[in-house]
């Protein structure tokens, strides 16, 4: 017994990172591959039964996983950050957040025939979406900045907006449920029940804000402390008051999220791994629990609420919400096309069912094997279509040809002000905040802080860029950041340039990290960031010329009038591609040529430079 449970709690482990792994590699939400993990090893072969296999530990074990969950996701619910990402934004994360509770309860309750209770909770829960099924669908389909932009931040920031939404409604089907004289009652349930989680919360998220403010917390206790104070807190407000702990969590880190001068990215960075692996556990634990029986019984009528959520009830949300916007129809087709529910709402409405099937709510069973079919049914006919839909609508980005550029130097700032002037999306990204300045007064988009973090997973922006120029002072970094976007740019997209030749060159095999992860080296075979800073500060710009049959690049190369260090160039199509050491590239008529150029030097071409 004691190795077989083992091995059954090993192989979740490595369901989960397979699962995780292969929709990584394929650019899918996870869902699908954590899905079937969880029907393979669930009702499909018999070997795991959870509520077997777990017991009277299953509910506690899935209500603490769940509120570790929804901690992370209010962590990122900044007040400032909704009103900073533009009205529509807001709007779908507030009063379309309201449109699709009730449009949805309405489905299920014609529909399905469900009580007003287990109605108006479905409906609440599958406000949700998340980023874990909306990232890798944006990854796949690339539609504009604009939708881009919009998908992604709704995505980020309904989670917690739908998740409070969710547990408030609970709280008030709990106490209509637990009352048996009247109004009156019922009221106070519920004022217990809420006051009890707004207390607890905001008191926790109060107290615990100022101890990391105050470093009263080591720093490496602060990740695990924060995990143990989340426990803590939704015991002790679950047992002020059953079923307030979800809701006093989630005040807790929306209170943390909004204060001021507290810094949170390492505890939310470890939040959002442990996450992964909780949510990946859990949905394969969910999805074993399933019941071929119970999908038989929802049947066709939950297809028909997945197709009213699809077609009625998000075109509906993003109508209203872009209203006065000056967003396209296309664009907005396509927002209203695109809104998967995640392994949230998979998670959220286990916990709900179980609890409900406890207090006799009759039809609560009802509530897993229906969300369990939205979220497969929006998840799969999204990621089949999407794509297509986007590009028939001249919505999508074509491969994307823009640029980050890692470090903030003369140098960078000159380049990326050539590329954005040609019409390429750049961002400069730098660990400096005065360093960005000059970019920025550019009108150039950047990135305050270290482009390989778990922050900049959440919030650098990257649709329109298919390359990578790591230009920093750090040779050391820059080979790092070449070896971390091979996977996201492909390893042919991405490009280094040395700090300086002489020092490149004098050190030895053995320190000197291997050639795949340098990236290939930009400009020429000796071009180096200092020669080419040194150049600048004599008086050398950037300039451009646009080559023509009469005059060809070989005009242009054999000028001898100056030091002259060939960049980049494009076409008409916007096609855009680095000159690089150890390859002999010669741009033809119609391409639009960009050199380092310092005037009124007799040009060495033993120097390399050109």
């Amino acid at each position: 017994m004691h190795h077989h449970v083992l091995l059954v709690l090993v192989s979740i482990g490595l369901l989960s990172l397979a699962s995780q792994w292969l929709a990584w590699r394929l650019r899918v939400p996870a869902i699908l591959f954590l899905l079937a993990s969880g029907l393979f090893i669930g009702p499909v072969t018999g070997v795991l039964d959870p509520d077997h296999f777990f017991g009277d530990l299953l509910f506690p074990f899935v209500s603490l996983a769940v509120a570790v969950i929804l901690f992370e996701g209010s962590l990122t619910l900044n007040y400032d950050e909704i009103r900073a990402h533009g009205v529509v934004v807001s709007r779908l994360v507030t009063s379309g957040l309201l449109v699709t509770w009730l449009s949805v309860a309405l489905f299920v309750w014609l529909i399905i025939g469900a009580s007003w209770q287990l109605a108006l909770l479905f409906g609440s829960i599958m406000t949700v979406t998340g980023p874990t099924v909306i990232m890798p669908m944006i990854q796949a389909v690339r539609p504009n900045r604009s939708i881009a932009n919009i998908l992604r931040w709704e995505g980020i920031l309904v989670d917690p907006m739908g998740a409070m939404l969710a547990v408030l409604t609970f709280a008030v089907i709990v106490a209509f449920q637990g009352s048996s004289t009247g109004i009156g009652e019922v009221a106070m349930l519920l004022l217990r029940l809420v006051g009890a989680g707004v207390v607890v919360g905001a008191g926790a998220g109060y107290l615990w804000g100022l101890a990391l403010r105050s470093d009263l917390i080591p720093h490496f206790l602060q990740n695990v402390a924060t995990l143990l104070i989340v426990f803590a807190v939704f015991a002790l407000a679950d047992s002020a008051a059953s079923e307030s702990g979800l809701l006093a969590v989630t005040i807790m880190g929306v209170w943390l999220a909004n204060t001021r001068g507290l810094h949170i990215e390492g505890i939310l960075d470890f939040k959002e791994s442990l996450s992964i692996l909780l949510i990946s556990g859990l949905f394969i634990l969910l999805a074993a629990r399933l019941d071929f029986e119970q999908l038989k019984l929802v049947g066709w009528p939950a297809l028909l609420v997945m197709l009213g959520i699809q077609f009625i009830a998000r075109p509906l949300k993003v109508a209203l919400c872009t209203l006065g916007s000056n967003l396209s129809w296309q664009e907005r087709v396509t927002i209203a096309w695109i809104g998967p529910r995640g392994i949230i709402a998979a998670a959220i409405s286990a916990v709900f069912a179980l609890r409900l099937e406890e207090i006799g709510i009759v039809d609560a069973s009802l509530l897993v094997p229906l969300a369990f079919v939205v979220i497969v049914g929006t998840v799969v006919l999204q990621s089949f279509t999407a794509s297509s839909l986007a590009r028939w609508l001249g919505v999508a980005e074509p491969d994307p040809e823009g640029v980050l550029i890692v470090g903030a130097n003369p140098l960078t700032t000159a380049l990326a002000t050539t590329l954005h002037e040609a019409g390429f999306r750049v961002v400069v990204s730098h660990s400096n905040w005065d360093g960005l300045k000059a970019a920025r007064m550019k009108g150039i988009d950047t990135f305050y802080g270290n482009p390989m973090s778990d922050h900049a997973d959440r919030t650098l922006e990257l649709a329109g860029i298919g390359k990578l120029f790591a230009m920093s002072r750090n040779t050391d970094f820059n080979h790092l950041a070449c070896a971390y976007f091979a996977g996201e740019f492909g390893r042919g997209n991405v490009y280094s340039l040395p700090v300086s030749v002489d020092a490149a060159s004098s050190v030895s095999q053995k320190h000197a990290p291997a050639r795949q992860f340098r990236g290939r080296q930009l400009f020429a075979e000796r071009a180096s960031l200092s020669k080419m800073l040194s150049l600048l500060a004599q008086g050398a710009e950037i300039r451009t010329t646009t080559l023509t049959e009469a005059f060809t690049f070989e005009d242009y190369a054999s000028r001898q009038d100056g030091v002259r260090i060939m960049l980049v160039a494009w076409d008409e199509k916007q096609r855009l591609q680095p000159f690089r050491a150890g390859r002999e590239w010669t741009p033809g008529a119609g391409w639009t040529v960009a050199s380092l150029t310092l005037e009124g030097e007799e040009m060495k071409a033993d120097e390399g430079l050109v």
